[in-house]
């Protein structure tokens, strides 16, 4: 799965001149925690709301409230942007995308095409995708083992499940305690769970969970 097929477009965007005030209530009214910031068609930032809300001043401020807005409308968008951008092209892999939001600790990226604008992927882009590849919506019975980090182990199991007529719903591999071993998360149908606990027993280290 590419970045392109996740990413949110049209993008809701914000000009370095305008006052923070302003797009602070863009991005309430459009219920967004981020946006790019434009000139010329060219993306010159980007600005958060926690960006925003920090250039406000401080609660405990003598100023009057006519003074505050005063101020408030004389800050502009480029002076409380992040201007190294980092950004990803629309054919690069989703979990490269969500690599490089996690290596950088933050929440979202544009995606340029030919050094264009044409989206944005977020972190809720991404806890979305998870909720697919896991089958948080779909009913099964979950299951998480311990398995061996060894080849044909994986075919094993899904075959085993296919022959008592089991229909995978989600499969997610992960690290497991040390090299030599995996931990697999998966939700089937069409067996129950006890009956699930008795053909995988032969196959795994050690069953984590069923539910």
């Amino acid at each position: 799965m590419l970045v392109g097929e996740r990413m949110k477009s049209p993008v809701i965007t914000v000009r370095p001149d305008m006052p923070v005030v302003d797009a602070l209530n863009l991005m309430r009214q459009e219920h967004i925690r981020r946006t790019p910031v434009v000139k010329g068609g060219k993306l010159v930032g980007i600005v958060s709301e926690k960006d925003l809300l920090n250039a406000s001043p401080s609660p405990a401020t003598s100023l009057s409230i006519y003074e505050m807005n005063y101020l408030l409308s004389k800050i502009q968008v480029k002076e409380v942007m992040t201007k190294n951008v980092l950004t990803v092209d629309e054919d690069t892999p989703i979990e490269e995308a969500a690599r490089i939001m996690a290596d950088n600790k933050i929440g979202s990226m544009p995606v340029l095409r030919n050094d264009q604008m044409v989206g944005i992927i977020t972190e809720t882009d991404l806890f979305k995708l998870l909720l697919e590849l896991m089958g948080a919506r779909e009913v099964g019975v979950r299951v998480t083992a311990l398995l061996r980090d060894e080849r044909g182990v994986l075919g094993k199991l899904a075959q085993t499940v296919a022959t008592e007529g089991g229909d995978f719903l989600a499969f997610g591999v992960f690290s497991g305690e040390d090299p030599t071993n995996r931990v697999v998360t998966f939700k089937v149908r069409g067996i129950e769970a006890e009956k699930l606990k008795t053909i995988l027993e032969p196959l795994v280290v050690s069953l984590i969970d069923v539910r």
